[in-house]
């Protein structure tokens, strides 16, 4: 059944927004001049590192039809997880399940590509960041390194969103693969600055200077494709850079969102370079820039803590906010995938400092929330220290909505967080992209989404400093 919002009208015109992240696929319809929501669907993603996408396909067509179809809307956009390697033969067809950001296993071929173009200062300066294993140039490496029958066979590399527009679009002629700014820059092998591909970069990926197609990039507020029933295809956008988009994020604003993944990102007017890998100089969905600091562990910490303590997200909440900051001295590094930044993708999470007094579930539901967003706190720190002015403080993503989450982050943060109204922040920026192509004009619609709630927390730089002793402690990993 569709999940009807508001009911359409003739008058209206509609434009849909998808968010196909690791985990599920999600559609809105909304009105492309005042983004009123009329509808929306998803479907569920298959877990794992690695995947095929015909999975993604299949999920984003029963969330289509969940939201009622796409009939009446006029045009479309994909907003989609970064970084993932889609391999293609030259008949367009998927040579490999496709590896995702949060597959680690490339994370000495990151290393050994940072160092073939002159160390980490170097490549960042080429191409905005410092590799890691998230990174498509990385995977395409280790493709070349393990599997080189299937890396002779490559004939186009495509990111996820890509794929999908792709395949909204029809097309099976490879070289009808577009993308935008944004999700090229998390390949390692373009250039936002100058918005083109960085070739010698990908050929030392693949270890074939031979031909391969990279999808056209397609401007901000442009049209990629259009399918056989008229549907126009906006450029689509990396899932960081649609978020920012959805919640209307302006220079001096950090975008903290915790999906799987946790992000901390700023619009920017310049571009950044910052060598250590720690702040990955991506662009954004306008034209702007996106300097981003990513941590792998984020919503899975609250979802882990759900299952050891045997209660649902909101009684989580409730049993955090009852103990007192610092968790009486517990303290989590939540390394339980691996780790993105700091760069350990072999980690394990730490427990530390339990004893008898702090052994209660409302001492380990605070130790878990914070230690989940120290990490985010690292990287705001980061981005001060790039530079970023930091104004606001918006929250967002799905662990967002948990009711402990938004005061405890001020507290760490140090900062007033303001929490936008729940909504699905990667299919609506990528809705309004949709929108901004369809209506035309300098810069996206603004449409009002609602009120914003301000927490404001004492802080707690106390809690803060012991996880960082504990984060360095655990440096040799």
């Amino acid at each position: 059944m569709p999940n009807n919002s508001e009911p359409s009208t003739s008058a209206q015109t509609l434009v849909a927004g998808v968010d196909s992240s690791t985990q599920s696929v999600k559609v809105v319809i909304r009105d492309a001049h005042t983004g009123r929501l009329i509808r929306e669907g998803r479907a569920s993603h298959p877990d794992g590192t690695e995947v095929d996408p015909s999975h993604w396909w299949s999920a984003l067509n029963t969330a289509i039809e969940s939201a009622g179809g796409l009939a009446d809307v006029q045009a479309i956009s994909v907003g989609g997880q970064q970084h993932g390697m889609v391999a293609l033969d030259s008949d367009g067809q998927v040579i490999r399940p496709a590896l995702l950001w949060n597959d680690t296993r490339s994370a000495s071929t990151a290393n050994n590509l940072n160092n073939e173009i002159g160390g980490s200062p170097a490549m960042a300066e080429a191409v905005g960041s410092s590799l890691v294993a998230s990174f498509t140039a990385s995977k395409v490496r280790w493709l070349a390194d393990n599997e080189p029958d299937n890396a002779a066979r490559v004939a186009a590399v495509a990111l996820p969103h890509d794929w999908l527009s792709w395949k909204l679009s029809g097309s099976t002629d490879i070289n009808d693969l577009f993308t935008d700014r944004s999700d090229a820059s998390g390949t390692g092998y373009f250039d936002s600055v100058s918005s083109s591909y960085r070739r010698d970069i990908f050929a030392r990926a693949l270890k074939s200077d031979r031909a391969v197609v990279l999808p056209r990039i397609v401007g901000p507020n442009e049209f990629g494709a259009m399918t056989s029933a008229g549907l126009k295809i906006a450029a689509g956008a990396g899932d960081n850079a649609a978020a920012a988009l959805g919640v209307g994020a302006q220079p001096g604003d950090v975008v903290v969102s915790l999906g799987t993944s946790g992000t901390a990102f700023a619009v920017s007017e310049t571009p950044t370079h910052e060598g250590t890998g720690t702040v990955a100089g991506f662009a954004d969905a306008t034209g702007r820039f996106l300097p981003l600091v990513c941590t792998l562990n984020a919503a899975r910490i609250m979802d882990a803590a759900t299952r050891i303590l045997g209660v649902d997200f909101d009684r989580l909440g409730q049993l955090a906010l009852a103990a007192q900051s610092g968790a009486n001295g517990l303290t989590l590094l939540p390394y339980f995938e691996g780790e993105r930044t700091p760069n350990h993708p072999n980690a394990t999470g730490v427990f530390a400092g339990m004893d008898l007094a702090n052994s209660n579930q409302q001492d380990i539901a605070r130790a878990m929330i914070e230690g989940m967003l120290c990490g985010l706190a690292d990287a705001i720190e980061a981005l001060v220290e790039l530079g970023v002015d930091v104004k606001r403080v918006l929250l967002v993503g799905g662990a967002a909505k948990n009711p402990a989450v938004a005061p405890i982050a001020s507290a760490l943060f140090g900062r007033e967080v303001l929490l936008p109204p729940a909504g699905e922040y990667v299919a609506d920026g990528a809705a309004k992209q949709a929108a901004w192509a369809l209506l035309g004009g300098a810069t996206p619609p603004q449409w009002n989404l609602g009120e914003v709630e301000k927490f404001s927390s004492p802080a707690t730089p106390e809690v803060l400093a012991r996880y960082r002793q504990l984060r360095d402690r655990t440096e040799g990993w």
